[in-house]
């Protein structure tokens, strides 16, 4: 046992290490370039990182917006929602141009639309509203469900996704290069159908997810990281209520537009709790929704996206 210890220990040190560097990867790639002025816009360079469909992961683009909107409103104001439209495939070698538009900076909020453009044009247009901190008013949330197991008693898609990773790309990034830990407390559909949802013509699903790392990061990235690591799991309820799973045969699918809104701080690095559902699906497209709750039960999010889904046969 003596001798078995400090192999651990060292496989841990070195797991964090890699986890963190993962991380701080992202979060540079996050923070932009500087931004530049011209004739009322604001435009700032970003890069792209890999993802396994060779196009820009669309969480990506939508958190790159997020920030890039953030270096251009007043100080003390954190975003409260965002709302995007996918409109062609980014490619990945490619570098992404930001051209921001203030539209509105009143008492409490503040409006931008952000375009996104690479050389063949435009891939997402999406507008981000940020409120001044600390205000007041109503406050009520729908409690989070009760009597669910510990993320850390639960397998993790790296784990579920280890053996696999030689045989798809897609495997392989969740096992080895995702920055984000993900935990499915209802059956996950990342390998196979649940029947027993689709038998119950039911998409609801739960989920424990955080950014496997521990960086101190400002506000608008915590909240950004938040935006980028949901797309990850956003379309599973349809899957889940279809009878199909990412790994089904021949099937094409793409994000078509995302809406999220924050109610409360977080910390992308702390467990969160996906709460999800698809409430209907037709002519070839889905809906999913999600609930997102710290581990303490507090109601921080709230996300819908739509997305195309296309299976030979259906």
């Amino acid at each position: 046992m003596s001798d078995q210890r400090p192999i651990n220990d060292e496989a841990a040190t070195n797991g964090a290490e890699e986890a963190n560097a993962r991380l701080r990867r992202l979060v540079n790639v996050l923070r932009l370039g500087d931004p530049s002025e011209y004739r009322g816009h604001t435009y700032i360079n970003g890069e792209s990182m890999y993802f396994p469909t060779g196009r820009v992961y669309g969480g990506q683009v939508i958190a790159q917006s997020l920030i890039a909107a953030s270096k251009t409103v007043p100080e003390g104001r954190e975003p409260n929602s965002i709302h995007g439209y996918f409109i062609a495939p980014g490619d990945i070698h490619q570098d992404l141009l930001f051209d921001v538009e203030n539209l509105r900076d009143g008492h409490s909020f503040s409006a931008r639309r952000v375009n996104v453009t690479q050389a063949e044009g435009p891939i997402l247009t999406a507008i981000a509203s940020f409120q001044k901190s600390g205000q007041t008013g109503v406050d009520f949330a729908d409690p989070m469900p009760t009597g669910l197991p510990e993320p850390e008693s639960l397998m993790s898609a790296k784990e579920l996704m280890t053996p696999l990773k030689d045989l798809s790309p897609f495997a392989d990034y969740y096992a080895s290069k995702s920055p984000f830990d993900i935990r499915h407390i209802t059956p996950t559909v990342m390998i196979k159908p649940d029947k027993a949802s689709h038998e119950a013509d039911s998409g609801k699903q739960m989920v424990w997810m955080r950014a496997d790392g521990d960086l101190d990061m400002p506000q608008v990235i915590h909240r950004a990281l938040l935006a980028l690591g949901c797309d990850q799991v956003m379309m599973e309820p349809v899957l889940r209520r279809a009878g199909l799973s990412i790994s089904t045969p021949g099937m094409s699918y793409a994000s078509i537009d995302h809406s999220m809104w924050w109610y409360r701080d977080i910390d992308v690095t702390k467990w969160h709790l996906y709460v999800q559902d698809s409430p209907t699906a037709a002519h070839g497209r889905g809906l999913g929704t999600a609930k997102v709750y710290t581990q303490d039960g507090k109601l921080a999010a709230c996300m819908v996206q739509e997305a195309m889904i296309r299976v030979p046969g259906i």
